[in-house]
């Protein structure tokens, strides 16, 4: 279909970036530093609870969107090059609301710090389908859950030593330079990522059938919904998934105000999350090439629901170290593996649209169940939502074991009956 590139040339230059791109992330961490940045600037849970929430939002919502348009080019490089510069600068902006934070105040350094996550967020989410279709383009079928795990599982690596060195950096200075030096640490690693990311070979699909008339990526929404009954309860998963993991948003907040963490901790609680899903990933990764990555989903929702479990019984901060173990078991699930899942239900053509919609579907709720999250501990105290997230863990593991199939054992008795 089109020229063959070398696999090792490919692989080199995403596992550098990813590891890069981890490196930068561990500076500024939606799971701890940032976190900790915004509870520096207000009280509020919601709030607080809102950081990763941006995240994940940005990053899921304009998939559907760019779908059809992405469906449609021969070539993904460009796009993804050119969008991810916005997903990488705004951590510039940050060390510079930092910095400024004597001058401006808390109030105006609030809104701004939220500005440049929604910029970060939507720079991710635009560059997204188009980057998950290059790499589902250059990387073999068989290799993909190992590529993606290994690829991710370098990223944690980075963001793990990194985060450690957060840590000491906003214990070692004072205001504003605490946080700015991590943010600035970041913006330079994302640029030098951005560089790796460059290197990628990805040659052109002039075999490719593209129509003529470009159709609406509702229709073609639509087209696949009422068709593919597994998929729509891989969706139902997905969107169920962001209110089970709605305490994950707290638990450093909860370890800061109930058991005095000092920013020490939180940078080894941070390194405790990475190590976990560096070896999650590459080990869950190869697991769901060999056995199915559906097992592996089904692994992450017991991870869910047993660290909760342990949120909601904690005794000391000793508790959070397997409670991180179990979240980064629980988030390689829900990310690395479930986006290696979603490119096995289709082919080349309509790849983009199923991405996009496994994206975009769950983007609402990763903002509706952190604010519910920290509507519920804000009213009723942490507790009660470590409790929910553990009762709709369970729910979401039932689905799983009784409502979805593996596409690639479909795809495969599929073949199999053509053949007799």
């Amino acid at each position: 279909m089109f020229q063959i590139i070398p696999n090792h040339i490919n692989i080199r230059a995403n596992l550098w970036d990813g590891s890069l791109f981890g490196a930068a992330l561990g500076f500024a961490s939606f799971s701890t530093i940032l976190p900790l940045f915004v509870a520096s600037l207000t009280d509020s849970a919601t709030l607080i609870g809102l950081v990763p929430a941006i995240h994940s939002a940005g990053w899921l919502l304009p998939q559907l969107f760019t779908a059809s348009h992405v469906s449609r080019l021969r070539q993904y490089k460009r796009t993804v090059l050119m969008m991810t510069i916005h997903e990488r600068i705004p951590f510039l902006g940050l060390a510079l609301v930092a910095l400024a934070l004597p001058v401006i105040g808390l109030k105006t350094g609030l809104l701004l710090a939220f500005l440049m996550l929604v910029w970060q967020g939507l720079g991710g989410g635009f560059t997204a389908n188009a980057w998950t279709s290059m790499i589902s383009k250059i990387i073999p079928p068989e290799s993909r859950g190992t590529f993606f795990g290994m690829q991710a599982g370098l990223a944690n690596l980075f963001i793990s030593i990194s985060a450690i060195g957060a840590g000491y950096l906003l214990d070692s200075f004072a205001s504003p330079w605490d946080f700015a030096a991590c943010f600035f640490l970041a913006s330079i690693f994302f640029t030098v990522s951005w560089f790796a990311l460059a290197a990628t070979r990805e040659p052109e699909d002039t075999e490719k059938i593209i129509p003529k008339e470009k159709t609406h990526f509702w229709d073609d929404a639509k087209r696949i919904l009422s068709r593919d009954g597994n998929f729509n309860w891989f969706l139902s998963v997905r969107i169920l998934s962001q209110f089970a993991t709605m305490g994950f948003s707290f638990y450093i907040v909860y370890a800061l105000r109930e058991f005095n963490m000092t920013p020490v901790i939180a940078g080894y609680l941070t390194a405790t999350l990475t190590i976990s899903q560096t070896v999650a990933n590459i080990g869950m990764g190869w697991l769901g090439d060999k056995i199915g990555h559906r097992v592996m989903l089904i692994l992450g929702a017991v991870s869910a629901a047993l660290s909760a479990l342990l949120a909601w019984n904690a005794a000391s901060i000793l508790w959070f170290y397997p409670i991180f173990i179990l979240t980064g078991m629980t988030n390689v699930s829900l990310w690395t593996i479930s986006m290696t899942m979603t490119v096995d239900f289709s082919g080349e053509t309509e790849r983009p649209i199923y991405i996009g919609l496994a994206q975009t579907f769950t983007a609402p709720t990763t903002i509706l169940a952190p604010i519910l999250g920290g509507w519920i501990a804000d009213n009723a105290g942490f507790i009660p939502t470590f409790i929910i997230s553990t009762v709709l863990s369970l729910i979401m593991l039932a689905i799983l074991v009784l409502l979805v199939k593996d596409p690639r054992k479909i795809k495969t008795t599929k073949r199999e009956t053509q053949n007799v």
